[in-house]
C-alpha cells in the first residue's frame, strides 16, 4: 500500500545485480523486479545500502533508480535511496530520483563526518524544502557513525514532506521512545508519521508494537514469506507472525555473516536470479560461510542448489 508517501508491509532493500566485471546487469534487474512483484513485496527500495549505493557513481545511481521505476511500471511503489554525507549531493540525488519517477526517497544520515543533531536537522530540512517529494529518514548508526536521535526525528516530523523513518538500530526501546515523543503526529494529508524497521531480526516485534513495516534484506531471498509475516504482524496476530518468522530466523542472522550485501548477493546468485558480481571494495562471500548460509536458506524452504 502506498498513498501520499505511506506504505505498509514488506519492502525489499533490493540488491543491484552486477556482471562479474562489476557493471550493472539490467537484464537481471528486470528478473528481480518480476520476482518481487510475483511474491507480494509491498515496495522496492532501489539504491539503498544493500544496493551498493556507496560504490556506484552518480550517473549509475540515477540510472538504476530510473530503470527500476520503468520496470515496475506502477505496479508497486519504488523508493530511491538518495542519502549522502554532503547535503548538496543528497539534493542532487533526490532530484534525479524524482525525475526518474520514484514515489519517495530514503535518505541515510550523513556518514563519516559526524554532524551534530542541529546539523542533521538542517541537512534534512534543506533537502525536503528543496525537493518536493515524500522523504523517509534512515538511521543506521552501526554503519554511519551517526545517530539520529528521537528529539531530532520529532522536529523533522514537522516538515510536511518528511513522512517517516527507517530505524535500523535494532533497539525496540528506540521505537517506544519515538512513539511516545511523536504522539499523534499528523502530516498535512492527515496520515501519521510512519515508523519502519531496518533490522530483520527485530522486525516482527517492531511491527507487533505498532511499526508500519520493514525495509528488509531477507526479503531479497524470501519475499513471499516476509510479505506473509508482515501482514500477520500488522494485523496484530502475534502467534501467526511469530510462526511465519521462525523459519526466517537463520536468514535474519546469516545474511550478516559478512558485511551486507556480501551474503545476500551470494544467496540471490545461488537462487539463479543473477550473476555473482559485486563491486570492490566489497568482495564475494568467503567460502567458510557457504554452508551456514545454505542451511539458513534451506530452513526457510528456499532449497537453493548446493
Amino acid at each position: 500500500m502506498f498513498k501520499n508517501g505511506v506504505f505498509k508491509g514488506s519492502m525489499v532493500a533490493l540488491v543491484t545485480p552486477m556482471h562479474p566485471d562489476g557493471s550493472v546487469d539490467f537484464d537481471s534487474l528486470a528478473r528481480l523486479v518480476e520476482f518481487h512483484i510475483a511474491n507480494n513485496t509491498a515496495a522496492i527500495v532501489s539504491m539503498g545500502t544493500t544496493g551498493e549505493s556507496a560504490t556506484l557513481n552518480m550517473d549509475e545511481h540515477c540510472e538504476v533508480m530510473a530503470r527500476t521505476v520503468e520496470l515496475v511500471d506502477g505496479r508497486i511503489p519504488v523508493v530511491g535511496g538518495t542519502g549522502a554525507n554532503s547535503t548538496s549531493e543528497a539534493i542532487a540525488l533526490t532530484r534525479c530520483a524524482q525525475q526518474g519517477g520514484v514515489d519517495a526517497c530514503l535518505l541515510v544520515t550523513p556518514y563519516y563526518n559526524k554532524p551534530t543533531q542541529e546539523g542533521l536537522y538542517l541537512h534534512y530540512r534543506q533537502i525536503a524544502e528543496t525537493v518536493d517529494i515524500p522523504q523517509i529518514l534512515y538511521n543506521v548508526p552501526g554503519r554511519t557513525a551517526c545517530d539520529l536521535l528521537s528529539d531530532t526525528v520529532v522536529r523533522l516530523a514537522e516538515v510536511p514532506n518528511i513522512v517517516g523513518i527507517k530505524d535500523a538500530t535494532g533497539d525496540l526501546n528506540r521505537l517506544a521512545e519515538m512513539q511516545s515523543k511523536l504522539g499523534d503526529t499528523k502530516k498535512t494529508d492527515n496520515t501519521r508519521f510512519s515508523l519502519y524497521s531496518g533490522d530483520d531480526a527485530s522486525g516482527t516485534e517492531f511491527m507487533l508494537r505498532g511499526g508500519h513495516g520493514v525495509i528488509s534484506v531477507t526479503a531479497n531471498v524470501a519475499p513471499k514469506a516476509m510479505a506473509a509475516m508482515c501482514a500477520a504482524a500488522l494485523a496484530g496476530d502475534r502467534e501467526q507472525a511469530e510462526n511465519l518468522n521462525q523459519p526466517l530466523l537463520g536468514l535474519h542472522k546469516n545474511l550478516f555473516l559478512q558485511s551486507n550485501p556480501i551474503p545476500v548477493k551470494w544467496a540471490v546468485y545461488k537462487m539463479g536470479l543473477m550473476p555473482a558480481g559485486i563491486r570492490l571494495p566489497m568482495t564475494p562471500l568467503s567460502k567458510e560461510f557457504y554452508a551456514p548460509l545454505l542451511e539458513a536458506m534451506q530452513q526457510a524452504e528456499l532449497n537453493p542448489p548446493v
